[in-house]
């Protein structure tokens, strides 16, 4: 799609914004010098931003000599923006000031059966009630709730195309949504999500090239390639989960045989752990979550069976990441979400030999794979990011509209 000169100024006003968030408070030049835009085009976007509300001026820096240079900041009172992860066995929603830290966090359990459209809706309209009275927020200061789902999403709309792991089929989620909750929606993928807030907060900062390795319930890679987020052509890349690790292995949700998904998911793991010991009381038939942190106890205790389970799990994840890294040769590879964090340092250690067992040299000696450092949710804060992104633009399409009201009125 050709891109307008005002698509391209709605990109550059959110990505100063999305530099001053990260970097608050900062100047003008250094925001000119992070984001390769020109001084003056900065100075009438950071303008632009200031007469929208969403920016605040806090003075002026230290100067050893010269003109001082004026501060601004993210105006973090100026509205709130409120992040939903949908995943299989939960529901979990923050809201955020504009800066971006948390104010507020509900979280609903999604039991077994659960799992149909107007369940999970009613659970996300209960959660996002919830913290904005929990917040205190009044209702027109929301600017937008962005919404992750599972699997594959078409965000233009807001249709749930796919989700294997509860059979969905082209289900319009944001309509649903639509009807309960009335703040604006913006929809897409924990993929995506993930990818966003390492790019914004975490490991993938700075770095031109990174893969986030969603790893929970359900598997996939979000993708930063060349600094930004990479979609792929109908908003479908990543899905890196049902890719084949096993040929004519576990049957997956989405019918394939032999899915990574099916080998370093939750499910999967819990697999690797019935088949090695199946009386083992680490194993919970029916809790991922609870099974997933007796692993963690028993590899700090170094009890055998969960130290085996867990490097098993390494090895089918470690040869899935070294087909990332011949086939991406990206700067950082950070595991991420909930199963990443459970397991920790153990897993991570044992993943790097694995990769290293795997991949080409030349590729993975510029490759660095770490741990999501994301003190929160990171699906809830990149999906608050995307809220973000399209507050920006339904605001400044609005202030667009006005000031040509006002050209015409004049002619």
């Amino acid at each position: 799609m050709k891109r307008t000169s005002r698509d391209i100024r709605t990109a550059n006003r959110y990505e100063v914004l999305r530099q001053i968030i990260a970097e608050s408070p900062t100047s003008r030049q250094e925001l000119a010098a992070a984001t390769g835009l020109s001084l003056a085009t900065v100075a009438t976007l950071v303008g632009e931003l200031l007469d929208l509300g969403l920016l605040t001026e806090v003075g002026f820096e230290d100067s050893a000599g010269g003109r001082p240079r004026g501060l601004v900041a993210v105006n973090a009172s100026g509205g709130a923006l409120i992040g939903v992860d949908i995943a299989e066995t939960y529901v979990r929603v923050e809201l955020f000031d504009l800066a971006l830290n948390v104010l507020a966090r509900a979280d609903e359990d999604m039991r077994p059966g659960e799992s149909r459209p107007a369940q999970v809706v009613g659970h996300v309209a209960t959660a996002v009630d919830s913290v904005v009275a929990q917040a205190g927020v009044e209702c027109a200061r929301v600017l937008g709730v962005g919404v992750s789902v599972p699997g594959q999403v078409d965000r233009a709309t807001g249709i749930a195309e796919y989700a294997p792991n509860w059979d969905w089929h082209d289900v319009p989620l944001l309509g649903l949504l639509s009807e309960q909750i009335s703040h604006p929606l913006y929809l897409d993928n924990p993929l995506r999500a993930c990818a966003v807030a390492e790019l914004w907060f975490g490991a993938a900062r700075g770095r031109g090239d990174a893969v986030v390795v969603n790893l929970g319930t359900g598997v996939g890679a979000g993708l930063a390639l060349g600094g930004g987020l990479h979609r792929g052509v109908s908003n479908s890349a990543g899905e890196w989960g049902h890719t084949t690790l096993v040929l004519d292995g576990r049957l997956c949700h989405c019918g394939n045989h032999g899915c990574v998904e099916t080998y370093v998911g939750a499910p999967g793991i819990m697999l690797n752990l019935r088949e090695l010991s199946p009386r083992s009381p680490l194993l919970h038939p029916e809790d991922q979550t609870a099974t997933i942190d007796a692993l963690a106890r028993g590899v700090a205790a170094q009890d055998p069976v969960a130290v085996k389970v867990v490097r098993d799990t390494a090895r089918y994840l470690g040869a899935g990441i070294a087909d990332l890294v011949n086939l991406l040769n990206p700067e950082v590879v950070v595991l991420s979400s909930w199963v990443a964090a459970a397991l920790g340092e153990p897993l991570l250690e044992e993943v790097r030999e694995a990769v290293a067992r795997h991949a080409l040299q030349r590729p993975l000696a510029a490759t660095e794979i770490v741990l999501s450092p994301i003190p929160t949710d990171p699906v809830c804060l990149g999906a608050a990011t995307f809220a973000l992104e399209g507050a920006l633009s339904s605001i400044t399409q609005k202030a667009n509209q006005r000031s040509n009201r006002r050209t015409w009125s004049k002619q």
